[in-house]
């Protein structure tokens, strides 16, 4: 005999799951599966950005280089990257961003595999500005993505995973890379990565859902340049960016050299000890995404917790990096561990602070502004780098100069930056370079 039927009352008190709950769920599900895409493609965004400073040595010594010219070979791509954030803000503001996107991967991936068939500085030079004309499409798309597809309360996670990918590239480069330019040379490795990484659009041009009608519609705001130049906030996230990318990219683009030129380490062990401090950095980002998510979930201020970390990971960064140029080596994994701590906790709110600011419909040209003037860290950073080395013959004047920054960046995130609210432009225009009260 089968079960009895359910009375009309208990029928009345089982629980249900309403239809647009449901919906949302199996919504939420799908993009979760393009946030891991959106983190493996920065993974291998950040891997093709270092590759050159992970063969450096090499390409050093087999071109017969400066290390001013390494320099502005390391800067070429982050020139070009930083010229071009505007036009790909503006790209994927009014373009679907699933294709905008998988064309600049497709071109930086082609790119990175040609390298490996080059011969000659001017070259190599051409090359990798190609690559940073691809690369440039990333993070307006990933605000893109995050503001219109995530909520606020869920995107110090999101952006923590996109910052963890970030992280994870120059660590998996310097571990795999590290062995394969050392075992076959740095040719065969540009070949192979930027071949084998043209597998990823696959994923994405299934699982990347097409721009909705909802999204289509959405009315385009007609904020011109100089109405986003015109917010103090913007100024803010800008030298923001600035600072924390003058240091990320000291640490993509010059640690590697350091490790082997400065503190005589093996190609080897110069893999493991940056390695180890980007996967500290990486586990960290994460981490700190979601404790702002749960602190700002339990009541406490957005600005708060947002600017708080922005201003203490800067702080704590410049300290530990300052004392990794002076440890002795038997403490010197511990100093920069340290920094990745302090990095990651940055890193995980940088973005969710400028989604908030823009908001999903202006959220990729302030993007692209932000990301240029911020990238010019990138074009001057490392030139600069290599024309300190080249001057005093040591290390210890380009670490001053990165700690100095960071320390400014914390001083930015504390004073410059208003509240955490989305900007009114109708307000702002009418009242240029007032922060919102």
């Amino acid at each position: 005999m089968g079960p009895m039927p359910a009375s009309r009352d208990e029928v009345r008190k089982a629980p249900s799951i309403p239809a647009d709950h449901a919906h949302y769920t199996s919504a939420q599900l799908g993009m979760n599966r393009v946030l891991f895409l959106l983190s493996l493609s920065v993974l291998i965004n950040y891997i093709d950005r270092s590759n050159l400073s992970i063969a450096a040595p090499l390409i050093k010594d087999d071109l017969g280089l400066s290390a001013l010219q390494l320099g502005k070979l390391l800067s070429a791509f982050f020139w070009a990257y930083a010229c071009m954030q505007i036009p790909a803000g503006w790209l994927v503001d009014h373009f679907d961003v699933k294709w905008v996107f998988a064309l600049g991967f497709l071109l930086w991936s082609a790119a990175t595999a040609g390298t490996g068939v080059l011969h000659g500085f001017a070259a190599l030079l051409l090359i990798r500005v190609l690559v940073g004309m691809g690369e440039s499409i990333a993070y307006p798309s990933y605000s893109k993505i995050l503001a219109e597809h995530f909520r606020d309360s869920s995107r110090g996670l999101a952006n923590g995973v996109i910052a963890t990918g970030a992280a994870l590239g120059p660590a998996v480069g310097l571990i795999i890379g590290g062995s394969v330019v050392a075992r076959f040379g740095w040719r065969p490795f540009f070949l192979a990565l930027g071949l084998g990484s043209l597998l990823w659009l696959i994923p994405w041009l299934r699982w990347m859902p097409e721009r909705t009608d909802a999204h289509a519609r959405i009315p385009k705001q007609s904020i011109a340049l100089a109405d986003l130049l015109s917010h103090r906030s913007l100024w803010g996230t800008c030298i923001g960016l600035f600072c924390g990318n003058y240091s990320l990219y000291f640490l993509v683009t010059w640690l590697p050299f350091y490790l082997v030129r400065g503190r005589s380490f093996s190609l080897h062990h110069m893999a493991q000890v940056g390695a180890l401090m980007f996967l500290v950095f990486a586990v960290s980002a994460t981490v700190w995404g979601k404790l702002s998510d749960r602190w700002i979930a339990a009541g406490d201020s957005v600005t708060l917790v947002r600017k708080g970390l922005m201003v203490v990971g800067n702080a704590g960064f410049g300290l530990f990096l300052m004392a990794s140029v002076i440890a002795p080596t038997s403490l010197l994994l511990v100093a920069l561990c340290l920094a990745g701590v302090f990095l990651g906790m940055s890193n995980s709110n940088l973005w969710a602070i400028t989604q908030i600011l823009a908001g999903p419909r202006i959220v990729g040209r302030w993007v692209g502004v932000q990301n240029f003037l911020g990238n010019l860290a990138g074009g001057i950073g490392p030139t600069l780098t290599g024309f300190l080395i080249d001057r005093t013959g040591g290390f210890r004047w380009a670490f001053i100069v990165v700690a100095g920054i960071a320390w400014i960046g914390a001083l930015n995130w504390a004073v410059v930056l208003g509240p955490l609210e989305q900007v009114e432009w109708s307000k702002t225009v009418a009242a240029p370079l007032e922060a919102k009260p």
